[in-house]
């Protein structure tokens, strides 16, 4: 037996030496015969397949040497010597045991980056390469819904540290029974020190110890967004605060256990905090706003306060503090009254505001949005949506104080009539006007005449207010000879009539014409828009006008030679219309849509091949006369057009 398990088969073998190296490997002479040529002599024939130990008595089979025997004390030795982050993918890949093991290990207990530490003044430029492709967090990664684990989270954090570096992870709406924990976020805190960016959204098994974590590993970290985290509180934020100097924006929603501590050491240790964003957190108040917003008022531009139990103080430490805020929305603030809004205003210290933004605040009444006006010199942009006290002597009262004004957006401020919008127009140099399900405008005859006109208005979109007829448009169409958009979306209302005076009075030519849900409208509109128009029009939008037939096409044919964006969806569109608008050589159409248009059928494929040479996109959604088989040509003739069926 020695002989033949020591045999080297040197004569009666391949040449070179022994196929085996050792004895254990004998047993697999059998299974590997078919695959290599061997000469096997008919007097030896292999008795055993496997090398068995021998007793007196009986015999038992020698147990092959395996890493599994190896306690995770070792693995993790081995695991710490690694070279690069190449090689701790590979061996993450092998079983789960491996992969929490090797997740269990921070960036600085690795050995190699020991090396590149100690050596980093003389190591050569290849290395230095390599340890800052791993450091630099070019890598972004985004888990939603059941592919939010802790598994997929261990995988990421080592997987990522070869190849660039994790710098931006967002985690949203995560299953409550698999979802992410407190370990899945600890392994990419351990893994990705490059970490800048982290959202968590909706993942209520993450707690203050996974926020600890990261705090205590990422010290990069630039940007926070927590979104119905129920389990982190105050320490974790704190924690954050402590560890993460340079945080620049910071969002809460919906966080039941944070208030006014937390703001309070984010606003004392965060020196670089540029955006702060807080939404119905019922434990934030009065007193850690106020100290955060005091605390970081030199660099703070960003702010954004929803839903939250705050006082007119809180707005009066706006108005006093807020002297780098570029940018403030109050949204739902139920407990300030019009005195808040009256001395954030008188203050003086929003010099740099440009945008404002105010919803569903009973405090802003006519009295109030004077002061914001006079105090906010620099006002640029200002929404109000659901201001239900604000009334047309109000409204111009704030044009004519905000004299840098130049957008205006008034939604469900169902106080405000036409006579407000023709003193907010003849007493401000606006260039955009947006009016949103504004009840209170009512279509009457302006019968004052109108003392100047607004030269700078550009774009004017009045969607669903239905007392917007045709008398207020031949009024703007009057006061604002310079239009170049116009967005007339739902005015179900409005006939030919009343649209044909706005059309003629706009000198500079219209570029973007959305008339979208109006029914009355019909071709003779379409003519004399692209008769009048046609020379600067791009997109013109007439989603839903029924009365809408091929003549409309032709006109757009024969005088629009810029337009790149046409919608036609649920008119009374048919194939000749389609061979009409394939004919016009001077048009370049980008986005055509012919969705509900039962005109249309499998006799315009040629003509929307034509038309395709120029199409990024093509909705023929829900036209029930255009085959699958038609689509499906169409798509592949059309190859760089994305169409929708």
């Amino acid at each position: 037996m020695p002989a033949l398990v020591n045999y080297s088969g040197d004569d009666d073998f391949y040449s070179g030496g022994s196929f085996y190296t050792n004895s254990t490997d004998l047993g697999r002479l059998c299974s590997i015969s078919s695959q290599v040529d061997v000469y096997c002599p008919p007097r030896k024939r292999a008795r055993i397949t496997a090398p068995f130990l021998f007793g007196e008595t009986d015999f038992k089979q020698n147990k092959q040497p395996s890493i599994d025997v190896l306690p995770d004390e070792c693995l993790f030795e081995i695991f710490k010597r690694l070279p690069g982050g190449r090689e701790r993918s590979s061996c993450a890949c092998v079983s789960k045991q491996w992969l929490m093991l090797l997740t269990s290990i921070r960036r600085g207990e690795f050995e190699s980056s020991k090396v590149v530490k100690e050596n980093s003044d003389s190591v050569s430029d290849d290395v230095e390469m390599i340890s800052s492709d791993e450091d630099d967090g070019y890598l972004t990664r985004c888990l939603e819904g059941k592919k939010a684990t802790d598994m997929r989270l261990a995988a990421v954090a080592v997987g990522t540290s070869g190849h660039g570096g994790l710098g931006k992870l967002s985690i949203r709406g995560s299953s409550s029974s698999r979802g992410v924990t407190n370990f899945g976020l600890s392994a990419i805190a351990r893994g990705c020190p490059s970490l800048k960016a982290l959202s968590l959204w909706n993942v209520p098994r993450v707690g203050d110890d996974g926020l600890s974590e990261i705090a205590k590993e990422c010290h990069l970290l630039e940007k926070l967004d927590l979104c119905q985290c129920p389990s982190v509180s105050n320490k974790g934020l704190i924690a954050i605060a402590e560890n993460c100097p340079n945080l620049t924006s910071l969002s809460i929603e919906s966080c039941s256990k944070i208030g006014n501590e937390g703001l309070q050491a984010i606003g004392k240790l965060c020196p670089n905090l540029q955006s702060i964003s807080i939404k119905d957190c019922p434990l934030v108040g009065d007193h850690g706003v106020s100290s955060l917003l005091s605390s970081a008022s030199s660099v703070l531009s960003k702010v954004k306060l929803q839903g939250l139990n705050i006082t007119d103080f809180t707005l009066a430490v706006i108005g006093h503090y807020g002297k780098s805020v570029t940018s403030l929305m109050l949204s739902g603030l139920q407990h300030v009254s019009e005195k808040g809004f009256w001395v954030m205003g008188n203050a003086q210290g929003l010099q740099k505001l440009v945008s404002l933004m105010i919803t569903s605040c009973r405090g802003v009444t006519d009295v109030s949005l004077e002061a914001l006006g006079k105090g906010c010199t620099n006002l640029k942009q200002m929404c109000l949506r659901r201001c239900c006290f604000v009334s047309d002597e109000g409204l111009v009262a704030f044009a004519k104080s905000a004299g840098s004004l130049e957008c205006l957006q008034l939604e469900e401020c169902n106080r405000v009539s036409q006579s407000g919008i023709v003193g907010v127009l003849s007493n401000c140099g606006l260039k955009s006007l947006t009016l949103v399900k504004c009840m209170g405008i009512k279509d009457m005859s302006f019968v004052a005449p109108l003392s100047s006109t607004c030269n700078s208005l550009k774009c004017l979109s009045v969607r669903n207010c239905p007392g917007f007829g045709s008398s207020s448009l031949a009024m703007v169409g009057k006061l604002c000879p310079q239009l170049q958009h116009v967005d007339l979306s739902g005015l179900y209302g409005i006939t030919d009539a009343g649209l044909m005076p706005l059309l003629e009075s706009c000198e500079a030519g219209l570029v973007k014409v959305n008339l979208s849900g109006c029914l009355n409208l019909t071709d003779e509109v379409v003519l004399a828009l692209t008769r009048l128009h046609g020379g600067t029009l791009e997109l013109l939008n007439l989603d839903g006008c029924m009365r809408i037939t091929d003549a409309s096409l032709a006109a757009v044919a024969e005088n629009c030679y810029f337009l790149s964006d046409l919608d036609v969806s649920k008119c009374a569109i048919t194939d000749a219309g389609v061979a009409v608008l394939s004919h016009a050589e001077q048009l370049n159409l980008q986005v055509l849509s012919f969705s509900g248009c039962s005109g249309v059928s499998n006799k315009s494929m040629s003509f929307l091949k034509k038309l395709g040479k120029t199409l990024v996109g093509l909705n023929l959604q829900h036209c029930n006369s255009i085959s699958s088989r038609t689509v499906e040509l169409l798509v592949e003739s059309l190859w760089r057009c994305d169409i929708l069926f």
